[in-house]
């Protein structure tokens, strides 16, 4: 069966179009958003609307901000966004209800995930794919050592048309104890 043809003009297609310069990026709304390891700069490009859930362990995987904001509104299954982070930085460790894809678009990332109490990663040039299924622990941290001043860009999707993000309990144990929850 073939499929219908849908004829879109160029207006219409002006709500389904991102430039990057006109992003607006937040740093903030997520449990880890205070930690000084976690600081970074969250785009939501495609979807990212707020979890129903209230639960202060669980969010939008962008944030409480971001995620009332996206540059494309709509939800079609998959979700897309950026992380820009200086060397060090990334957030803590957390899950997520669908699978999410990372894509470094600049520099050198690590994207880490638990099992059994050991961390295991692999790092990631621009342009390589690391792909986690729903439920794992995971992280990601911009590891461009040599470029310490340099924020570089790493590209998410998430599947799903409201993903749920959740933090470790070992994630919010720290927090807690550091006194960076709301």
């Amino acid at each position: 069966m073939a499929l219908k043809t849908i004829r879109v003009t160029k207006e219409q297609m002006n709500s389904r179009v991102a430039r990057f310069s006109e992003l607006k990026g937040f740093d903030g709304g997520l449990p880890d958003s205070n930690h000084p390891d976690s600081i970074r700069t969250l785009f939501n490009v495609i979807g990212f609307q707020p979890p129903e859930n209230q639960d202060p362990a669980a969010s939008s995987p962008v944030g409480a901000q971001a995620a009332e904001s996206a540059a494309i509104k709509i939800s079609e299954g998959f979700n897309l966004g950026y992380c820009k982070a200086k060397p060090g930085k990334g957030p803590m460790m957390h899950n997520h209800d669908t699978n999410e894809t990372f894509i470094p678009m600049t520099g050198k990332w690590r994207c880490s995930w638990e099992i059994d109490d050991v961390v295991e990663y692999y790092d990631a040039d621009p342009l390589d794919v690391v792909s986690f299924p729903a439920g794992v622990q995971r992280r990601f941290e911009n590891i461009t050592f040599e470029e310490p001043d340099t924020e570089h860009i790493l590209m998410f999707v998430i599947g799903g048309n409201a993903p749920r993000a959740e933090f470790s309990p070992e994630a919010m144990e720290e927090l807690s104890e550091r006194g960076l929850l709301d």
